[in-house]
């Protein structure tokens, strides 16, 4: 609320100067260091240094602009070359409150991605391999930016693009061929299927000549030989399984679950065009894009016709623009591929097409073991259904020591684990690397998921059922420092969700969360919300069922399910 206040005081001050004095003059809105000085400063020294006039008069004519307007203003002070403002705190606490009580679930949703379809790329394990831990970043982030975006007024189109093409499959095979025993695998698909493709890595290092036949056994299945055919589409059925199982645990679903495969028979027409437009190169036996100087060329197709990842995502670009027309397209991939969607914008504007800005990489770091990448190669990867499970019952544990009579307590400790492990990665900015701390995470007090679940869940035990009356609040109170900071944090709801779909981020929603936790937290030590004056209860049950709105929806945008007892 206090961002719209700041814009319409800077579009009022720039319009009357731009007129005044035909220029296009910089205003620059700031928040006074020191509370005292007010909520909003306007330093004038960028005014002064064009007009040549003192600060003081121009500071003064600020003053006189904004002094009869509608806004929400209490006061203006002329401190040297600095107008200082003091919000209306009654009325902007007023606006706030009924606005929040009002909409409900429906507070902060906007409409700034209206009429405008985001197509979305994100989670696409690779099949034959654990669901590790490693994939939680980009499945829980995308997951968040599709809600963000809904809330934003985007409409979202959400693709799993599944890894079920490739070498790694060449590898899978040639492991099982040489070193598998069908009973085991059987019984136990994805865990075997993962120990054969680390032995091969590990069996690799002394017989690189296995890498050959990897290539070639991959071949195979791309020329569609029956009997590899058939064994590729049964890892990809029972890989498909366990992933669906994961996402259904931390409720999470997609509009589609086409994979690189299904762009198999999409990927000629794309190198026939590179050809038709003078494009294609050859060098060593394989087909190139030269991409000039600051980039290494685009490798199409191997010298022996094997297809490659950056043609196979070329195809998909085009049949998704086709498909969803797209007005942008994320993926949300690891940092490791920046090159990679650099090369990817490259050949779209190469090949003549508009869109390539439209391309976004949603970059993250990596989530770290023991300050070690997970890796299933090296057999560092830790599974993230056993993670799920061990946060599941470390919350169970906690809860049942708390509230033993608890009911639901299994399906309350799933939720308070879940999220957990969810806010332990999205309140990190997405592009920093990760240490995973499953201890630090299940905590019921400090930057964790529990911590704002339980802040949600106290509100609700104080007001319970009450029936809060709009007109019967006394907005005088809004005076006091801790119920405006309270107020004018709930306020900001809509620009937070603004800021993290602008900067593709669920953290900026993660980190406003803990700011309104604990300011409602030191709130409630130091106000007795339950108060004896019907007025004053009535007052701050209004405040705390605002904050409660806000973690709720805050909660929901990350992917978190908020709870009404824990």
């Amino acid at each position: 609320m206090i961002n719209d206040i700041k814009t319409e005081i800077k579009n009022k001050i720039k319009e009357y100067f731009d007129n005044k004095y035909d220029n296009n003059f910089e205003i620059i809105i700031e928040e006074p260091k020191k509370q005292l000085l007010g909520d909003i400063a306007i330093p004038t020294f960028g005014i002064v240094k064009i007009l040549r006039k003192p600060p003081f008069e121009i500071a003064n004519e600020i003053k006189e602009v904004l002094k009869d307007t509608d806004l929400s203003i209490s006061k203006i002070d002329v401190v040297g070359g600095y107008v200082n403002i003091f919000v209306d705190r009654t009325k902007l606490a007023k606006e706030i409150l009924v606005e929040a009580l009002t909409k409900n679930s429906e507070y902060g949703t906007n409409n700034i991605g209206e009429g405008k379809m985001i197509t979305m790329d994100y989670s696409s394990p690779n099949i034959a391999k654990s669901f590790s831990i490693g994939h939680l970043r980009s499945t829980m982030i995308g997951n968040s930016l599709k809600l963000i975006l809904g809330k934003c007024g985007y409409k979202t189109y959400t693709i799993n693009y599944l890894g079920d093409w490739g070498t790694q499959f060449g590898k899978m095979i040639v492991a099982y061929e040489k070193w598998g025993d069908l009973d085991a695998i059987k019984k136990d698909p994805i865990n075997e299927l993962t120990k054969l493709y680390v032995r091969f890595h590990n069996e690799a290092e002394s017989h690189p000549e296995y890498e050959e036949l990897a290539r070639e056994a991959f071949k195979k299945i791309e020329d569609r030989e029956p009997k590899y055919l058939k064994l590729w589409e049964w890892i990809r059925e029972e890989s498909l399984k366990e992933s669906k199982e994961i996402y259904e645990i931390l409720k999470v679903n997609f509009d589609s679950y086409r994979g690189e495969s299904f762009y198999n028979d999409k990927m000629d027409a794309v190198v026939d065009e590179l050809e038709q437009k003078g494009l294609l190169k050859l060098d060593s036996g394989a087909q190139i894009v030269d991409l000039g100087d600051d980039m290494p060329p685009a490798l199409i197709k191997r010298s022996d016709g094997g297809s490659l990842y950056i043609t196979r995502d070329l195809a998909a670009i085009f049949y998704r623009k086709k498909v969803t027309n797209f007005d942008k397209i994320l993926y949300v991939v690891g940092n490791e591929q920046k090159l990679h969607f650099e090369q990817l914008k490259a050949l779209v504007k190469k090949m003549g097409y508009d869109f390539y800005d439209d391309i976004i990489h949603v970059n993250f770091g990596l989530y770290l073991t023991n300050g070690k990448k997970v890796s299933t190669r090296s057999g560092n990867v830790t599974r993230l259904k056993d993670v799920l499970d061990k946060a599941i019952s470390m919350a169970y544990d906690q809860i049942n020591e708390k509230n033993p009579d608890l009911s639901n307590k299994i399906e309350i400790a799933t939720s308070v684990g879940i999220a957990s492990i969810v806010f332990a990665d999205l309140k990190n900015y997405r592009g920093l690397d990760i240490e995973f701390d499953l201890d630090q995470a299940t905590k019921f007090e400090g930057q964790t998921g529990p911590y704002l679940q339980y802040t949600g869940v106290r509100i609700a035990s104080i007001i319970k059922d009450s029936k809060i009356d709009l007109d019967n609040i006394d907005y005088s109170l809004f005076e006091k420092e801790n119920y405006f900071e309270l107020v004018k944090l709930v306020g900001d709801f809509k620009d937070v969700i603004i800021g993290a779909a602008k900067e593709y981020a669920p953290s900026v929603i993660a980190r406003y969360l803990l700011d309104l936790a604990s300011s409602f937290n030191k709130f409630y030590a130091s106000e007795k919300i339950n108060s004896e004056d019907e007025i004053i209860r009535n007052t701050n049950y209004a405040l705390a069922k605002s904050v409660r709105i806000v973690l709720n929806e805050g909660l929901r945008l990350l992917g978190i399910k908020y709870l009404e007892k824990m």
